[in-house]
């Protein structure tokens, strides 16, 4: 597989109650042009959502995220994720990550944690939580003394500002859950959920795709 961070501009982070969901939510996202499908394990219907992506839509990458343990790690992998994201990182976690075989995106905020991970190997990461961390300045500030990191921004990021972190040399997506707000989602309006995938699939061409409408929320 490709890196995950060049799959597409976003990753939706997406938190399910009913995996029942699942297969609607994720062929909305892929026909909006977002196949990379970040499913957190933060509800119990986790696991069984990501296996019915996996099972049921192959156009789909679908990921797990709020990988925090060794335990979460086998669970994802089960369940047929193809990618681990993790808001942080532990040296048991990120053995447990390589062992699996599957792309892992380890939880960054600070330049001595970018280092850690580079000494190891890893050199895709995820920076969070982005605006709370310091934002694009800070990335900005990290591109030249560690060009070999590589970013998928995440936390309080929406449509009127992931544009600017796509614009930074150190950044290959960012992830944020404006395409799947969770009124739309219990109004299973799959509808909607591709209208706005497909506004931030167009983000790195602004003119390709109507912007949301002003006020959608940030994740």
């Amino acid at each position: 597989m490709m890196s995950v961070l060049d799959l597409a501009p976003v990753v939706p982070v997406v938190v399910l109650d009913d995996a029942a969901d699942a297969v609607p939510l994720a062929r909305a996202l892929v026909a909006g042009g977002l196949p990379a499908i970040e499913v957190t394990l933060r509800t119990p219907a986790a696991p069984a959502a990501i296996r019915a992506v996996a099972d049921a839509v192959p156009d789909a990458v679908v990921g797990a995220g709020t990988v925090l343990s060794p335990e979460d790690v086998t669970t994802a992998a089960s369940a047929g994720a193809r990618f681990l994201v993790s808001p942080g990182w532990t040296e048991r976690l990120l053995d447990a990550a390589r062992a699996s075989g599957l792309p892992f995106l380890p939880g960054v905020s600070t330049a001595s944690e970018v280092v850690a991970l580079l000494e190891r190997g890893v050199s895709e990461m995820k920076f969070f939580p982005a605006e709370a961390a310091g934002g694009t300045a800070y990335l900005t500030s990290l591109a030249s003394p560690l060009p070999r990191a590589r970013f998928c921004p995440t936390g309080g990021i929406g449509p009127d500002t992931a544009a600017a972190y796509l614009a930074l040399p150190n950044v290959g997506c960012v992830g944020g859950s404006w395409m799947v707000p969770q009124d739309v989602l219990r109004n299973r309006d799959w509808a909607r959920v591709e209208e706005l995938s497909r506004a931030a699939a167009a983000l790195r061409d602004p003119m390709a795709a109507p912007a949301p409408p002003a006020g959608t929320p940030a994740h």
